[in-house]
């Protein structure tokens, strides 16, 4: 309707610029063509959905819009002639002033309807194209977003289990050695279970909440490392309420108790640190011992879920590396975006 509207209004508009507005006739052949032109383009829509036009690949569409345009042109153009002859409108030779050849206006009539109706259909064709196009790109992040939740939730089922049995094999050394620090061990595994059963189900968790779960293990393997393990915290107040994935820097403590403390005859040192680094917060975990090649930074569940995690979370945007700060100590460092 918006469509034949305008088309009417602009060609009173030029009636009116070439003095035809007293020609009674030119409103009849107008309102013949818009009610041609409402009915016709109407059915070639139907024609064009019952046809699954817009379904079929890009370059049959083309062919077939073209074929169906020309095709409604030649009839709206065929109609319009005879309907002119019928009402005595036919136009006029403007040199002779005698009636012009019937194949003569009915190509004419032919030629501007294809153009009006290849107008028509463009439009129609590009925002049903343009449509698809937003579907399709919606689906797909739609699909992209599930295989990620599917991929963190593969990772977590890992993660979780990872760490219970690493942590059950250091209750089992203390159970002959002191039963009774074995039963407090018992209780400290109780209550990190329990944070990480309320956290497994969410993408984030404040840094305070997942720094405290730290805290329960460190002091769970303090029991079996006894004077051997030293923790250290350099922790930015700030940093507490940052938003960090769950049970990740769980992962990288335990991974230097791992690779570090545990092979070490006279222990070491853990310094779990967390401060505001540009736009990035910055975790680090720093443990007493030495990289043997790229093997022993990399080995094992736990670190590859770590790169995986940050890679699925935030893409680019968050890094993570392990390196040999000094002689005897290593660091894990992870920079994740600062959320506001």
């Amino acid at each position: 309707m918006g469509g034949w509207g305008l088309f009417t209004l602009v060609n009173i508009f030029f009636a009116f610029v070439f003095n035809n507005i007293s020609d009674e006739k030119f409103y009849y052949r107008l309102l013949i063509y818009i009610s041609l032109g409402l009915a016709l383009s109407h059915l070639m829509r139907m024609v064009i959905v019952a046809a699954n036009v817009l379904m079929k690949p890009l370059n049959k569409q083309i062919l077939n819009l073209l074929l169906i345009t020309l095709l409604f042109a030649l009839i709206l153009g065929t109609s319009e002639s005879y309907l002119h002859k019928v009402f005595n409108l036919e136009p006029l030779d403007r040199s002779s002033g005698k009636s012009i050849a019937t194949h003569k206006v009915i190509l004419t009539n032919t030629f501007y309807s294809f153009i009006y109706l290849f107008i028509w259909n463009s439009i129609y064709f590009m925002y049903h194209y343009i449509s698809k196009s937003q579907r399709q790109q919606l689906d797909t992040l739609r699909l992209e977003a599930l295989v990620k939740e599917l991929e963190l939730k593969t990772i977590k089922a890992h993660i979780n289990p990872h760490f219970i049995f690493n942590a059950l094999n250091s209750i089992r050394a203390l159970i002959d050695e002191n039963p009774g620090r074995a039963r407090n061990a018992v209780t400290e595994l109780s209550n990190i279970l329990r944070s990480s059963m309320q956290t497994e189900k969410l993408e984030l968790v404040p840094f305070e909440k997942e720094l405290n779960i730290v805290k329960d293990y460190l002091a769970l393997e303090n029991m079996r490392f006894e004077d051997r393990l030293k923790v250290e915290y350099d922790i930015d107040e700030d940093t507490l309420g940052q938003p960090v994935p769950p049970m990740m820097l769980q992962t990288l403590v335990e991974n230097a108790i791992k690779h570090g403390i545990s092979r070490r005859v006279d222990g070491g040192v853990i310094k779990v640190i967390s401060d505001f680094k540009d736009n990035f917060h910055e975790l680090a975990v720093q443990n007493t011992g030495k990289l043997n090649g790229h093997s022993l930074s990399w080995e094992g569940f736990g670190l590859s879920s770590t790169v995986n995690r940050i890679n699925l979370l935030y893409g680019d945007k968050a890094s993570f590396e392990i390196t040999q700060i000094a002689p005897t100590m290593v660091e894990a460092r992870l920079q994740i975006p600062v959320t506001i």
